[in-house]
């Protein structure tokens, strides 16, 4: 099973973060692991905020393979972006699992709820045409500090989510499923993100379980999430 993850910074990560995609490779090591699964995609940096752009490699445990550092994520990059892309890159990848998590970006710099929903229906249009069969996880925007200061914003963001979940049920079939991912469970943007966005260790641990427990719990893909929810 070949997994890709989509996303835009709360993905990519910066240079010095574990990322969430690091807790994931744990888990899918810890319940899939001796050959059952391989992490693909184009791109294996970091953002380097003082360079601005994805160069840094320092990931917060160095020791992290570079195999499992492969994603599709950039920093500023939603469905506004990735759909136009996503088809190659599962064509190149062969990806059997997208796992997403986009939106956040989109609505708070280029597109209303509406015309993102319209993107994300784009996105998994284009991914199947490349594979068929593909399986997508959709996270839905979560909790974060503009929303809470910004009610026009946190307004979008409710609407996006309704969208995305309406999206997900025209979009499910049997032969390419697509999950939407419950909220991380008892995500707190004071203590599970170090700006208010962007997840810190315990925020990490949270966005990987949102997308492990899905898929385990509807696809009976590896197993429940066991990673520590507590900084690393």
């Amino acid at each position: 099973m070949r997994f890709l993850f989509v996303g835009d910074s709360m993905t990519i990560g910066r240079s010095g973060d574990f990322t969430w995609r690091y807790r994931m490779w744990q888990h899918l090591e810890a319940t899939l692991g001796d050959g059952g699964y391989t992490i693909t995609g184009p791109r294996t940096g970091l953002y380097d905020a003082e360079a601005s752009g994805p160069l840094s490699h320092a990931y917060g445990d160095p020791a992290f393979p570079a195999p499992a550092r492969r994603h599709l994520a950039g920093w500023g990059e939603g469905w506004l972006h990735m759909a136009p892309v996503i088809a190659e890159a599962v064509t190149a990848t062969r990806a059997d699992v997208l796992l997403v998590s986009l939106g956040l970006i989109d609505l708070g710099f280029y597109t209303d709820s509406g015309q993102t929903a319209a993107n994300a229906r784009e996105f998994v249009t284009a991914a199947r045409a490349a594979n068929p069969r593909i399986r997508l996880v959709l996270l839905p925007v979560i909790p974060n500090v503009r929303a809470e200061s910004d009610a026009p914003f946190a307004d979008e963001c409710d609407r996006f989510n309704i969208l995305l979940a309406e999206a997900v049920a025209d979009l499910d079939s049997p032969s390419s499923p697509v999950l939407l991912a419950s909220h991380p469970a008892g995500y707190d943007i004071r203590t599970d993100t170090y700006d208010g966005t962007h997840p810190g260790p315990t925020g990490e641990h949270k966005l990987a379980a949102a997308f492990a427990d899905a898929m385990h719990r509807t696809w009976g893909v590896g197993g429940p999430y066991a990673g520590a929810l507590a900084a690393a």
